[in-house]
């Protein structure tokens, strides 16, 4: 197949994210008088907004709507002190984006982090590269996987998106790019499996950045 432009999830994909993420959701798990999780368990709780990651942290005996809320706001607030403080793109992503970018590929990334993070992430890490689209969660748009943010990327881009590589990490990006039309790749250096991927449809699945230059 020939494709026209490679749409991107972030955390797990892009960006290693996992360790400020968990830093964060402890301290906030800690002023509420909860003990957090181990940063390997939350691979398996980011990747669908922080509300949801605030549902899956708290014990479930104290995960009233009010709860919820709190510790979602809390983890926002520590978030934003220390998102960048072991954050970095994964090995190899650099190298890709520079080829992506050689060959006139253009790229755009799509994220259920908060808009106001997402922006910044990619603004200061990924800042040598040029999206011709960042999106994240907001109230002007559902979340993934809803398939809204990936149509309005793709008529942004201007490209069909039958012609459009989808890269994440999860089950939710494999989702959300069956339900755009897209083609979906999954990314084994992030922080799920190969056989969630392939069971929420990947049509391939990469070992490594580099690899998706063979699609």
């Amino acid at each position: 197949m020939s494709f026209r432009a490679v749409l991107f999830d972030l955390d797990g994909t892009l960006l290693d994210t996992v360790a400020d993420l968990a830093d964060a959701t402890n301290a906030a798990l800690g002023q509420m008088g909860f003990a957090g999780h181990p940063v390997e368990a939350y691979k398996r709780m980011i990747g669908d907004g922080m509300e949801m990651l605030a549902r899956r942290v708290l014990p479930a005996e104290q995960c009233d709507a009010a709860a919820v809320a709190r510790c979602a706001a809390l983890v926002k607030q520590e978030y934003a002190s220390c998102w960048s403080r072991k954050t970095r793109p994964f090995a190899g992503i650099p190298e890709l984006l520079d080829a992506l970018a050689a060959r006139g590929l253009p790229t755009a990334v799509l994220s259920n982090k908060p808009e106001e993070f997402t922006q910044l992430c990619v603004a200061r890490l990924l800042g040598r590269w040029r999206f011709a689209a960042v999106l994240g969660q907001s109230p002007r748009l559902p979340k993934k996987p809803d398939p809204a943010g990936a149509r309005q990327i793709a008529a942004r881009l201007g490209q069909p998106p039958g012609e459009i590589v989808y890269l994440g990490d999860t089950d939710t990006d494999m989702q959300t790019a069956v339900a755009a039309g897209m083609f979906p790749v999954g990314a084994l250096w992030g922080y799920r499996s190969r056989e969630e991927l392939l069971a929420h449809g990947a049509r391939a699945v990469l070992e490594q950045p580099s690899d998706l230059l063979r699609l």
